[in-house]
């Protein structure tokens, strides 16, 4: 049987020992080396979109990869593409490095210099394991094969441009059309998801923090089942704790829901911290909501920027929603979008807030009539972010005010996470 390896390394002296090495072992099908963790994680997605028998069987990864680091791409690479044996290549052959990467998920260890022997034992269990895992996989179970979910982010230019809202009704309209849904409040310290929802649950996000093999029960326990079929991720009760979810403890929990639902819409708040700039750089669509003034543009043109500086996020790759969107107002969608540099969301959400008021106050956002116009705006730019499986019958009633249209898709996933708080 032929065993597919796809090494990843980001030093080109060590890419050729690496391949000089696979080329040697018997019944071997190395593909040419992937220079960085975005690479890898974009070159499995796309062969894991095809087909789950098209993803390699084993895939090295060298310790200096980079920008993510090595055992935190293993364990991205692990939860996200479970049918895969990953083999980290390393000169540190320490019992705690060893019991790192194993907790990270990698089925083996390799030390530099590698030796034909020692790759050649170390490649053959990672085979035998992905193939005795694929026969699993393939008798159904509730993790997603193939890339698994799409994870959008929603952030705001400001506070109280309704990023919450957005972030609950896309979700809403998600579950509906028949998607596994999760809806995650990363707004950390002022998150309002659970008052949306008319939610009363002790656990949070900050419960999976410390944990560093976050397994589909240790998920679920963390996780409030809501009546509309959503699962609930939320924001601490006490904001302090918020700071408790690091860049790296956000990394693991975005790639364990990606793992297990299909649709994962996270509302990352207005205020920049490592947590959520890590979910919006993980993210294969980010919406940033503006208003439609200066206020609120300023806010947005700012946010395009410092993701741009920090890595984060391209402007092209986001997309801008326009909410309380009026033809009377000065500012216009398309001088929206030529200030910020980003895609435009091709609905605007009209300014309505007296459909709102009485689903706001009471908290039941998820009961707001289906002729309100901001909710079939909103479920009309779900269909256009490819989050529903068919047009919601909200959206399919019309209603919806356009703005300027542009086409919205997924990206490339890049690296250079910031770490800290911002």
């Amino acid at each position: 049987m032929t065993t597919r390896i796809l090494p990843a390394v980001g030093d080109a002296d060590a890419a050729r020992s690496v391949i000089t090495l696979l080329s040697q072992l018997p019944e071997a099908e190395p593909a040419a080396p992937v220079g960085d963790s975005t690479q890898l994680v974009d070159t499995l997605a796309r062969l894991a979109g095809e087909s789950v028998e098209e993803l390699p069987e084993v895939v090295l990864v060298h310790e200096r990869i980079g920008p993510v680091p090595a055992l935190e791409l293993i364990r991205e690479v692990s939860l996200r593409f479970p049918a895969v044996g990953v083999v980290l290549i390393t000169s540190d052959a320490s019992p705690g490095l060893f019991a790192a990467a194993m907790d990270a998920g990698a089925r083996g260890l390799g030390t530099l210099p590698l030796s034909y022997e020692e790759l050649a034992h170390r490649v053959q269990a990672a085979a035998q394991w992905s193939t005795g895992m694929r026969r699993h996989l393939g008798t159904g179970g509730d993790t997603l094969a193939g890339p698994g979910g799409t994870v959008v982010t929603v952030t705001g230019a400001k506070g109280g441009v309704g990023t919450t809202l957005t972030a609950v009704q896309l979700a809403l309209a998600a579950q509906a059309s028949g998607h596994a849904t999760a809806l995650v409040d990363l707004d950390l310290q002022n998150g309002d998801v659970a008052a949306y929802l008319d939610v009363q649950f002790r656990r949070s996000v900050v419960d999976l923090a410390t944990i560093t093999d976050i397994s589909p029960r240790v998920l679920s326990d963390a996780v409030f089942s809501h009546d509309t079929g959503l699962a609930l991720l939320l924001a601490p009760g006490e904001g302090e704790r918020g700071e408790e979810v690091s860049d790296r403890s956000a990394r693991q929990i975005v790639s364990a829901l990606r793992s297990r639902y299909e649709i994962v819409v996270l509302d990352c708040g207005s205020q920049m911290n490592g947590a959520n700039a890590t979910a919006i750089e993980m993210a294969d669509t980010a919406v940033l909501v503006t208003t439609p003034d200066v206020v609120a543009v300023r806010g947005a043109k700012r946010i395009v920027r410092m993701w741009d500086r920090l890595q984060i996020r391209k402007a092209e790759e986001t997309v801008t929603l326009v909410n309380r969107f009026s033809r009377t107002t000065e500012i216009q969608p398309p001088l929206i979008q030529r200030i910020t540099g980003t895609r435009l969301a091709g609905t605007a959400v009209p300014a309505n807030f007296k459909e709102l008021q009485g689903a706001v106050d009471s908290g039941r956002m998820h009961e707001l009539d289906a002729r309100s116009t901001v909710k079939q705006a909103l479920w009309a730019v779900a269909g256009e972010l490819g989050l529903v499986k068919a047009a919601p019958r909200a959206a399919q009633r019309g209603g919806a005010l356009r703005g300027d249209r542009g086409a919205i898709g997924g990206r490339r996933r890049r690296g250079g996470t910031p770490g800290g708080g911002g």
